[in-house]
Order: C-alpha cells, then structure tokens, then sequence
C-alpha cells in the first residue's frame, strides 16, 4: 500500500483515492465493472492449443505491439493528446518507478478474469472481474514532460467497481492489494538441462505431481536462467515486487514467455541443449553484449510485429540499449525463453494456482485443460500464453546464489524496473506536498522529509521535531521480536521551523510552576483526562489520579473538555514550553547568561596558513551578530579569548582598559585561569579592546616557529573559566595538529590502516585514552559544551579528540589541507551559522511513555549518569537525539501508545525553560498494519547510528552482517505473514519499505562501514560523529545524495529540475550535473557540454580551460549561471553545513570521488551495486523463509 493511504480506514472504493486524484482508476482485480455483463464461464486458466483470440478491444494498436523505449508513454504532463504508442486503458500512474506490465493477451469483454486468491474454484475475495484491463508495457523509463493519455480518451470502463460487500473482502482487498492475480509458475521443459527431472517439492505447501511436467529448481552449478522482467506495478498497491534476473521457471510470468518465431538466422535452441556457465561470456571488464539473452523486456522496440499477430513476437529479440560491441548472432539456446517442448511424455505445463503449488484446479467450461505446449516451430506463432497473473507485491527475481561465480557481477536487469528512490520522493510531493499536515489524528505517517509541507499542530508534535520508525507500534513484545522493526523515535527538540509556522509557545504557570502528574512527573498535555468535573485529571501514561490546583481549575463541557481547551497550548498543541521555575535550576538559584569563549591555535601552521588572522577578521563582525534569545535588543553573552600552543596566553579585556593584557600559563599540567574580572566581558562595553586584541593577535604571533600544541588542558582552562563565573556556555576551539606537547591529554600517531579488516579496526574508532571520557563528564556537570574547528594536515585523532565535543553536544568541523583561497568561504560561513544558532545550555531531556513500552536505548552527541536521563552542556537547533523503545507489557489497539519528550535548558537569554513535545501513535495485533505505518527514511536513520555505534565495539564485519541479517528478518516476516502467496522466486516488498535494500546498501557502502583506500582513520571517525547525530532528512541526502541535471534548467521557473538516480549510466557526456550530500556540492561536466553553457556557467571558453580549483562559481550575468548560483543557495540554505563546491570534469582526477557518491553502481571499495545487492537480499530473505 501506498504509504500515504490509511490502513482500513481509506475512503469507499467508489470514491477516488486521496493519493491520486486526477486520474480515474480501473477497477481493481476481482471486481466487476458497472456496465460489463457477468460473464456465463468460470474462471479463466489459460487458453486453450489453437483457441483463436478474439479481435483486440478498442484502444489497443497491434501494429505497435509493445512501446518502445525511445518513446516512453510517460504518466506526467496534463496534456491531452494520446502518447503515440498508446496501448489502451492506461492505469493510474503508478507511483513506484516503473509503469505496470501489459497482460500478455488483452481479454475482451465478457471473457471471465483470472480469479484472486488461488485454489480450488473457491473464491474469498472481491467478485472476479469480467475485464482485464489492458496494461502499460513493463520497463519504460519514466521521462517526465512526455505526453500522457488524458482522462477523456481513457476507456469507457475505466471507473471503480462496486465497493466489496464485507469487512472480510474489504480487509483481504486491503491486505494484498492482488490486481488480477499473482503469476502462475511453469515446469521448464524437460530437455533444457536446467537441473534433474526429479520431482522436488517446492518450500512452500505441498505439490502433488502428475507427469513430468514438474517443478525443478536450478542447481546452483548451473548457468543461469533468462532473466525475467516485469517491473510495472499496479498503481494502487505499490507493493512493489522486484524483478531480479529470476529462474526463469519458478514464477516466470507467463506474459513474458514469448515464443520465439523463426527469423532468418535464428534457429530455435535444439531441446537438449544445457545451459550452462560456459554459453555465457565472461563479464569481468567487458562490455555488456547488446543482444538480449533473456525475454524481450517490454517497453524494448519489437521490430517488425505483424499486425495479425497482436500478442505474439514474430521476431528477432529487441537489441538491449547498451553501448558496447554487437557480439553477433546469440549463442545457441540463449535467445528468449525456450519454446515449450513437444515431447510426448511432457502432456503441459501445469498451471500452479496462485504461486502456492496447491491443487491443479480442473478445467473450466468452454477452454482445455493445462497448456500443452505449441505443437509446431514454424513461422505460425501458437496460442497465446496465458495473461500474466501479477501480484502487484511480487516481481520475479533471481537468486545470487544460483548464478555461476563469473555471471554474479552481471544480471540483465533494466535498472528501471527496481524500486527507485527518485520516483518515490517524487510521488510523495506530488500527493502530499500541497496540503497541510493536520496533525491532530493519532498514528499518522507524515510526508517524507523531502516533501516540502506545512505542519498544523492540533494536538501532536510535528514531524519536524519527532519522526518514528513506525507509527503502528505492534501491541506484543513477542510481535515486534517476530517483525524486527525496531520501534525507534529520532527526536530534534530545538529544531527550526520555517517561517509559517508557528513557533512553540512559551506558558507560564507563575511560581508553581508547570502541571504535572504526581506519580510518573508526566507534563499537562492534550492527551490527560479530566474527571469529576474537571477536578482532578487521569495521567495518560501511568493513570495515576492527580487534583487540579485550584488557580488551574476550569469547568468541563458536554463532551469532557475543559472550556478553556483552545485557550491553553499545553491542552490543545503537541509543542509549547513552559517557564520553569527555581526549582528547575541548579542549587535553587536562576542561572546566569551563558557565555563564549575563543579558543585559537597559534602555532606554526595556523599562522602559516593565514587561518589566524582569517578568523580575528571575522570575529570583529560576527560578534555582533551572538544569539539574543527573547526581544533582547543586545544578546546578554560574555565573551572571552584564549590563543595556544604549548603554553596557554588568556587576554583581560575589561572595558575599562585603553589596551588588552596578556597573561601567560605556562605550568599546563595543572591549569588555572589566572584572572576573573575582565575576561568574560560585555561584547558592545568592551567593543574597543576586543577590535586591539584582534587586530595584535596576529602580529604577536607572525613570527613564532613553535609547532607543537596542547590540547586537554586548553579545555580544562576553558571550563575552569565558565565555573569561576557560575555559568555554562561554549568554547570554540580552533585547532591543527595532533596534540604531542607534554601535558595532560598528550597523544601520539596511533594510525594505522594494515588495522582494517581485521578484529583490532574497532581500536581506531575509540579514544587512545580515557582521560578525554572524564573531561567529558566535567564539562558537562558545568554546562560547558564544546565545538571543534580542525584544520589538518595530517592525522589528528579524531576519535579522540572529539570525546568531548560528542560527550557534551557539541559540533566538530573539519577542513582537511585547509587553503585560504579554496576553504576560506566554507570555514566563514560555517563558523557564522555556528556562534549564531540557537542553544540551549545545561540541558537535560527525558522521554516518557505510556504503560507498555519504555525508553531503553538512546544515540547521539550526549552524556548519560543514569539510564534515563540525556545529559547535554549542549544542544543546538540541528542536534538529534535518537531514543528506541522496547515492551515492557502489552499494549492495547484502544488507548495507543504515547510519547512526551521533556527538555529542561538555558536559553541564550539566560532563561530556564521546559520544552515539550507529544505524540500519540497507534497500536496493532496485526503485522500488516505495522508494515503499512513505518517510515523508511527514520528506519535508515535509526540503523546507520546503531551500525556507527556497534563498530566501536565489534568488527565491522560482524556489524555489516547483522545489519543485512536484520533488514533481510524485517523483509522475510512480511513475505511470510503479509503477502499474498507467490512463488519463493519473487522477492515481495512492503510498500513503505521498498526503498529499505537501497538505502541500506548505501549505508554498508559507507565510508565508516566499507572504507576505500583513500578514506584517511580520520575522515571515518568524523564521519561516524557527524552522523550519529544527524536528522532524518540529513541522513537522507548524506546515503542517497541529490543528482541534478543543471542542463535541464528552466531559467524562468523556480523549480528545481527533477532529480535523477544515482548511477553513471543516467550521466550524458553532452550535459552537466549537480550532486549533492550535505557535506559537499559536486558540479560534473561532461566531455561534449555545449561551449555556450561553460561560457555562461564558467566564464572561460572551453572545457579544458575549466579549473577544478574554484571554490565558487563566478558571478556572471546571464540568466544560466544566475539560477545554477541560485539553486546552489538554496541547497546550502537548507543544509547545517555550509558544503565544499568541488568542480569535477569527465575523465580528469576527482571523478573517482565523484563516482563514489553514485550509490546504485558497484563501489570502488567492493560495496555492491544495487542490483546485486538486491539479489543478495533476495537470496538472504529466501533461506530465512525455507
């Protein structure tokens, strides 16, 4: 399903979906069309040897047999002239990649449909339909702004039938989402060696044989099967099947298995021929053969189709559109699926019922029984197959493990025809991104992070501030065990808001201070029950009985509410704050306003690079610009400065004095602040010394030669600082070098990469040594977070280093070989959004639950004493905490489940506040709910943080596996408890998780996870930071980066051009592309790009006069290079980092680093392409099954 549907509770099947408005749908499997007579016969099972078809229904254009691929019907624009191979009633635009195969034969009206659900004439489900309606060919690219059919020419059947007439159909239609049927499974014919002629049975049911016409599985020994291909999927189920180069006999839908005519020079294959490895050409670096050794995929050009013979190929397979050599005639056995024997023993294929192999079911009035096969191999094509039965979760699929060693790197799969991302998230837009989410219905699943929505909060947070992994939390522990969906909240309390939406509002309660429950300390929230007349309230989470106080007592109205219900936001909101009060705050007294503190490195390579008075310059103006929290006209944060190297210089800039003064801390192993009053100071008091003190820095050190630092004690001085002042705040530390000087904290050059792959790799991702833990713990009882500038040149220990950043929430930035000219405007714009965010200091944050489930495991850049309590000096508006619950009881579908997230801090008004945020989430005893409800992006999210935690620990192996091993579990239990039974040969996704193999690939794909050689220890452990806090729309774009095709542009529009995947193959020599993933914005530029573009985009002549050096584009005045600088400032806008601009050219150095963010294509460092590991999935989910 759709994840934009609700599970049983959508709109009446007369009615248009929600989702897809603007189209009208054709009636869905099994249902009768209003208008079309029920037809007299049972149900259809496969035509009869020689049964002559009627003539094709209306709309259909034989002459054009299936379209082709130059010319894609594409589902997009709202035009209304026919595409030119249009092939009858389209569906609705499918929502899932690719468009919905066509049925082999269309049926005419009258002729009964196949049934739904399988065995036996017993029908359970929606009356079978008397239409089969015709379908859109199977692999056409989606090409946006290529004309589509419009409503008016569709076909006059093309409405919804009649709504099922019981609960039990209505939930079956729900559950399965079966359009048609699933497709029936064939023996292969017996003389193609494709395995013993033994009857096996099948894994799943039983089998009983008759003949030998059995089901035989391939060994694995064997060569491989012709890859089958059927991509489309009904548009409503979008439970997208996947096709996978699939045994081309178990699950092979029908529809595809096209007879091969006898075209000049290509013989039929003799029956006895094996197909083994050695027929196949070996892959390993050469080109991909162009003729197509597999079924043709429809949405290929069929050249030359007669027109008498609408649902046959009559002749030669398509040519595949891939570059490469025209290896020639196909080898013997290899083109198309091989024709049906004619060998007496072998009477037909039996048809297989619903992919379940249960009972053969008798024949039907007016047709044959099984289908025997074609009784000749002359030019006259035989009977039509049987129209594909398609289970619109399932796609047909191969298994890696059955491919031959040499033949697993390469599986003819149209690319189109996997579920792709970019479809997705344009789906979602279109259907969701134009109306509000309301976010007053319990357990909805919100628009996905890449949607651009506007959030009305009646009751439950935004998404903005919570996103869950699931919004259907299963009511056992023992169901959530059997689903392996963790139940996971990401959680971002300070986030910001866009400027329509209403920021949280701030109650204050006077000196009593917030309402609260008396046993489990819950916060007043929308989700409390008032009794006795509004005398006392009912705790949600714990229902624990609580009196009103009396100032908060308000009557209740007819309904329960109290009157003042619309009045207070701690009634009627899912976010507000409330003032918190003296009890709130440390030793029972108000705290002071926090303060900043900088922090620089002025030895040797700092001064050399420029870096020093690069940023004295900018702190001259950026300290105007400090967060003012409130109305404040001026922020009410002190300053202070502090430069090192092996010693440590602390500067008195009091107000009061015509010049700064110095004062020097040699004695670095036991550090003191040797002075008080004057060094945190008033910015706009001391505006004069502050501007001298920046301005000498700079000279004092120009010449210095020292190049050792000292690292842990210009913390400790920091934070000895902050408690002399009796406040929190943060320091900024600016820093180059490994810190090797003595002192306390003294490291040494532990790096070591012959570590990697082997069971000592985790010792790289932990800190050298515990002294970096117990500063940590310090700053945080102080409030002293710490955010970390490193400029690098060689290695620095990140991983330990950045203990107390990540310990005490705060950022690290990191800015490799730094270089003025290319850096400078990175670093500038990261450090001004940095001193400029919104913080909350001194922060302590709890997450309570209902009865039923509680918080057992949280991740992110915090300390914890307890196990409830995240502890954070800390926390910023870009800052995600990730908490995952467990049951620790059962929960009821009644009441749901509730979450409310608390977050005690200091504002940087100096203010001590409570933010609340809440959120009601349903509960179900069925899994299928569970799986229509979950979120794929916060699912990413959730487990890329705990594969960056487990590596700390457990070798990067074992945590790779146990990722697979976890999604394959996720994947298995839905196959087996939600699905429509299918052949074992499909792999069967839930709607929601479609994208689940993709994105988890890219994850084991990472650097952290599977490094390249070029990856330094550094980066990972960088790497591994950053994204253990990261939201979901950050994680988002970091595993699956944004691609743009900047050629594409309209200059006259403000939309950005629509996306496309990330694999070399969508990349043209003539164009140029934008790629992006947070961290850095790659600009491509093909080989063959039209010099009018580089002129405007580059301002130079040609391609070769292109610099990879450039750190922004120039500004010029032409229209291209004023919206491609645009749509860059929109990106950077909308990241919390200000990312890298990096030129690449086709062919020149930066191009592997390019190629390395195109996630579908097969990394340099091993990781797999998305195929393959679809494949891999595939065969993982298939040994959890049998």
């Amino acid at each position: 399903m759709s994840v934009n549907q609700q599970a049983h509770s959508g709109p009446p099947y007369g009615q248009p979906q929600p989702a897809y408005q603007r189209y009208q749908q054709p009636g869905y499997g099994g249902q009768q069309m209003p208008g079309v007579p029920h037809s007299q016969y049972g149900v259809y099972n496969g035509p009869v040897p020689g049964h002559q078809q009627p003539a094709p229904p209306q709309g259909y254009f034989p002459s054009l047999g299936l379209p082709s691929k130059g010319s894609p019907v594409s589902l997009n624009s709202d035009t209304s002239s026919l595409a030119p191979n249009f092939i009858g009633p389209l569906r609705t635009p499918p929502t899932s990649g690719a468009p919905p195969p066509t049925s082999g034969a269309p049926l005419p009206v009258g002729q009964p449909a196949y049934n739904q659900f399988g065995q036996g004439d017993v029908q359970n489900g929606i009356p079978a339909s008397a239409v089969q309606m015709q379908r859109l060919s199977v692999s056409q690219p989606f090409i946006p702004g290529s004309t589509p059919t419009s409503i008016s020419q569709l076909s006059s059947f093309q409405q919804y039938g009649p709504s099922p007439t019981s609960a039990q159909q209505l939930t079956n239609h729900m559950a399965r989402m079966t359009i048609g049927s699933v497709p029936t499974s064939a023996a292969p014919p017996a003389g193609l060696g494709y395995g013993p002629s033994t009857s096996v049975p099948p894994a799943s049911g039983s089998f009983t044989a008759t003949g030998s016409g059995l089901y035989t599985p391939y060994s694995s020994s064997q060569g491989p099967p012709p890859a089958s291909m059927t991509h489309g999927l009904p548009p409503t189920s979008l439970s997208q099947g996947v096709p996978l180069a699939q045994p081309a006999f178990s699950g092979l839908p029908l529809s595809m298995q096209r007879l091969p005519s006898q075209g000049p020079g290509y013989a039929p294959p003799p029956s006895s021929t094996g197909i083994g490895p050695s027929n196949y050409p070996s892959t390993t670096g050469a080109p991909r053969p162009s003729t197509m050794q597999s079924p043709p995929l429809s949405g290929q050009a069929l050249a030359g189709l007669p027109a008498s013979q609408p649902n046959h190929l009559s002749s030669p397979p398509p040519q595949q559109a891939m570059s490469g050599p025209h290896p020639g005639p196909p080898m013997t056995g290899l083109q198309g699926p091989p024709p049906p024997p004619t060998h007496p023993s072998q009477p037909g294929y039996q048809i297989q019922q619903n992919g379940s192999f249960g009972q053969v079911r008798g024949s039907q009035p007016n047709y044959g029984g099984a289908y025997p096969g074609t009784p000749n191999y002359g030019s006259q094509p035989g009977p039509p197959p049987p129209p594909k039965r398609l289970d619109p979760d399932s796609i047909p699929s191969p298994q890696l493990s059955e491919l031959p060693p040499q033949q697993k790197s390469r599986h003819r799969i149209d690319p189109d025809a996997i579920p792709s991302p970019i479809q997705v998230i344009e789906d979602d837009r279109n259907n969701r991104g134009s109306e509000p989410f309301v976010t007053g219905v319990r357990g909805q699943v919100p628009p996905l992070v890449t949607t651009n929505f506007l959030v009305k909060d009646q009751g439950n947070t935004s998404p903005r501030y919570i996103r869950c992994t699931s919004y259907n939390i299963p009511c056992t522990s023992d169901m959530a065990k059997q689903s392996q969906v963790p139940l996971a909240a990401v959680i971002k309390p300070l986030a910001m808001l866009p400027t329509e939406e209403t920021p949280p509002y701030l109650v204050d309660h006077g000196e009593s201070g917030p309402i609260r429950c008396n046993r489990c300390k819950a916060y007043m929230c929308p989700f409390m029950q008032f009794i006795e007349g509004g005398r006392r309230f009912q705790c949600c989470f714990c229902s624990c009985v609580t009196e009103v106080p009396p100032h908060y007592f308000q009557h209740l109205d007819h309904t329960g509410k109290r009157v003042d219900f619309y009045d207070r936001p701690e009634l009627s909101l899912g976010s507000y704050e409330f003032l918190a009060t003296v009890d709130y705050c440390k030793n029972n007294k108000f705290p002071n306003p926090p303060a900043f503190i900088f922090m620089i490195d002025v030895s040797y390579n700092a001064v050399k690079s420029g870096l020093v008075r690069l940023i004295c310059e900018e702190l001259k103006s950026l300290l105007d610009y400090l967060p003012r929290g409130g109305n404040l006209e001026e922020s009410a944060i002190r300053v202070g400065f502090v430069t090192y190297n092996k010693v440590l210089h602390f500067y008195n800039v009091k107000s009061s004095l015509a010049q700064p003064q110095m004062m020097v801390v040699s004695d670095v192993a036991d550090m003191f602040v040797p002075l008080l009053d004057g060094f945190l100071v008033n910015v706009n008091e001391s505006r004069t010394v502050i501007a001298s003190l920046l301005d000498q820095i700079p000279e004092m050190f120009a010449d210095t030669r020292e190049t050792e630092t000292v690292f842990a004690p210009v913390i400790q001085a920091g934070l000895d600082a902050l408690k002399a002042a009796e406040c929190a705040g943060k320091l900024f530390i600016f820093h180059t070098s490994l810190p090797i000087a003595e002192a306390p904290g003294k490291l040494k050059n532990r790096d070591d990469k012959k570590l990697i792959n082997t069971d000592k790799e985790k010792t790289l991702f932990q800190p050298q040594t515990n002294f970096y833990n117990n500063l940590a713990k310090d700053c945080v009882a102080q409030g002293c977070c710490v955010d970390l500038f490193l400029f690098p040149n060689q290695y620095l220990d990140v991983a330990t280093l950045g203990v107390v950043t990540y310990q005490t929430g705060g950022s690290i930035y990191k800015y490799t070989y730094f270089q003025l000219e290319t850096d400078q405007e990175r670093f500038l714009n990261d450090l001004r959004r940095d001193v400029q965010k919104e913080v909350g200091f001194d922060a302590v944050m709890r997450v309570r639950t209902s009865t039923g489930i509680r918080a057992t495991d949280f991740f992110g850049a915090f300390y914890m004493s307890n196990t409830t309590d995240v502890e954070l000096a800390g926390l910023d508006c870009d800052k995600t905490i990730t908490v995952e619950f467990k049951h620790d009881d059962k929960l009821s579908e009644d009441s749901g489940a509730l979450l409310q997230c608390a977050l005690l801090y200091t504002s940087s008004a100096g203010q001590r506040r409570l933010r609340i945020h809440n959120l009601s989430l349903n509960c179900c005893t069925q899994l299928a709910d569970l799986y229509r409800n979950c979120e794929t992006d916060t699912l990413i999210n959730y487990l890329a943080k705990y594969a960056y935690r487990g590596v700390l620990n457990n070798p990067v192996k074992t945590v790779r596996d146990a990722l697979i091993n976890q999604c394959a579990q996720i994947l298995a239990c839905y196959r087996k408890n939600c699905a429509s039974p299918s052949s074992a040969g499909q792999l069967i996704l839930p709607e929601c998780m479609k994208l689940l193999p993709v994105y988890l690939n890219c994850v084991l794909k990472s650097d952290v996870l599977q490094p390249g050689p070029e990856v330094s220890t550094d980066d990972r452990a960088y790497i591994r930071q950053l994204v253990t806090s990261m939201d979901v729309a950050e994680t988002n774009v970091f595993f699956y980066p944004r691609l743009l095709p900047l050629t594409k542009v309209d200059v006259d529009s403000d939309a950005l051009p629509a996306a496309i995947r990330n694999s070399e193959e969508r990349l043209s020599k003539g164009d140029m592309y934008l790629l992006e993933n947070g961290l850095n914005i790659f600009v491509w530029v093909g080989v063959n790009v039209q010099q009018g573009l580089i002129q405007n985009l580059f301002g130079v002549s040609s391609f070769s006069q292109i610099s990879n050096t450039m750190s922004t584009l120039p500004i010029l005045e032409n229209p291209f290079s004023k919206k491609v600088r645009s749509i860059m400032d929109m990106l950077q806008a909308q990241r919390s980092r200000y990312m890298k601009l990096i030129i690449v050219k086709q062919e020149d150095k930066f191009e592997m680093l390019f190629k390395h963010f195109l996630v579908e294509d097969k990394s340099m460092s091993g990781g797999a392409s998305y195929v393959d590991f679809l494949c891999h999935m595939h065969k993982e989910i298939r040994q959890l099954l049998s």
